[in-house]
């Protein structure tokens, strides 16, 4: 399902963030992608969704090569994924129903489809009640469990999570790591970039481990 090829990439200004990086993840797994803060794991993600392009090697999600997919065909790639960023990229002047429905409005599904999903969704991660609050007053596990609602909406075949836990406390951590399991458990491949000790603990999941850029080959892979 995904493959990493020899993939290096290098920043404007010189910033080598992934250099020679191979491995594959097949379908249905679990996996960690750990290291020390600036080891590339972020880098990484984006790579996989073509928010940034590898400067070498391939990188092959779904039998299409990422890197040289055209701007126009990047939209209808992505809707394979599930995003789940560390700055939440919450829409605080919408409700949190709202902020879960955007991606299928975006992706014209119709009105009545649309909050059967939402709903759903909601449901999934224990936020049915707060449809109608604003993500402001939300704790921040609640607002995270907002992310992982609105990326799991349209059902995507690959949820990627950027330091998901970082900023919560050791009971919301907990939360999100069983989320997360609940996900994988029903088929969805889970690829997470985090340095969360606990949560790998938790979910004993496949990992890969970088160190300045490159795989550390010392760790499990």
């Amino acid at each position: 399902m995904i493959s990493f090829s020899r993939v290096s990439k290098r920043y404007p200004g010189g910033h080598q963030a992934l250099n020679d990086v191979s491995f594959t993840i097949d379908s249905g797994e679990l996996v960690f992608v750990t290291g020390h803060s600036g080891a590339g794991k972020s880098t990484l993600l984006k790579l996989l969704v073509a928010i940034e392009r590898p400067t070498g090697g391939s990188v092959i999600v779904n039998g299409q090569n990422v890197g040289a997919l055209t701007p126009r065909a990047v939209p209808f790639m992505r809707r394979s994924f599930g995003l789940v960023f560390q700055d939440h990229k919450l829409l605080y002047d919408r409700n949190v129903y709202e902020n879960v429905a955007l991606p299928l409005q975006i992706s014209g599904f119709a009105p009545r489809d649309t909050a059967r999903r939402v709903r759903a969704a909601l449901d999934k991660v224990g936020l049915l009640k707060f449809e109608t609050a604003m993500p402001i007053t939300l704790s921040g596990g609640e607002q995270q469990r907002l992310c992982i609602a609105r990326a799991i909406v349209h059902r995507p075949a690959i949820l990627l999570a950027d330091e998901p836990t970082g900023n919560l406390d050791a009971d919301y951590a907990l939360e999100i790591g069983e989320l997360i399991r609940s996900f994988n458990q029903v088929g969805v491949t889970a690829v997470i970039a985090t340095h969360d000790q606990t949560l790998l603990s938790q979910l004993s999941p496949r990992v890969i481990s970088l160190k300045q850029g490159a795989l550390d080959t010392g760790a499990a892979a």
